[in-house]
């Protein structure tokens, strides 16, 4: 299974937060599946951590390397197509990041991994 992580799925995971659902814990786990981190979530996260919003165990361009060695798990770069695939969605949303996070995992046939009901209302096929 092709997985494509929130920014607080992927915050929960590495914090080992109860938060994180059971279904969504065992997928990441399971050794068979392929986990992916968006730019977009860490785009997201560099804006949090400017704020004041997100403290992280260790500078963004050291922690998310980091983590992503340490879990396994794959960047996924955002292209034009990604970009592009924006313009025909609904405003189920108004997320920026979560329209993008969607934008990929259609295009790609990805599951997103996301505790965000509302993200459905897209059609991606969501795990939690």
């Amino acid at each position: 299974m092709q997985l494509l992580l929130d920014t607080q799925a992927f915050l929960w995971w590495v914090e080992d937060a109860p938060r994180l659902s059971r279904r969504a814990r065992r997928a990441i786990a399971e050794p068979g599946n392929d986990c992916w981190l968006s730019l977009a979530s860490c785009w997201e996260m560099a804006i949090k951590v400017s704020l004041g919003k997100l403290r992280l165990r260790s500078p963004l361009e050291r922690f998310v390397p980091e983590q992503l060695v340490a879990n396994g798990f794959r960047l996924l770069e955002v292209d034009l197509g990604d970009v592009s695939r924006i313009v025909g969605l609904p405003f189920h949303h108004r997320d920026p990041f979560d329209r993008l996070l969607v934008a990929q995992a259609l295009g790609r046939k990805l599951r997103l991994v996301s505790a965000d009901p509302a993200l459905r209302r897209y059609g991606v096929e969501l795990v939690w």
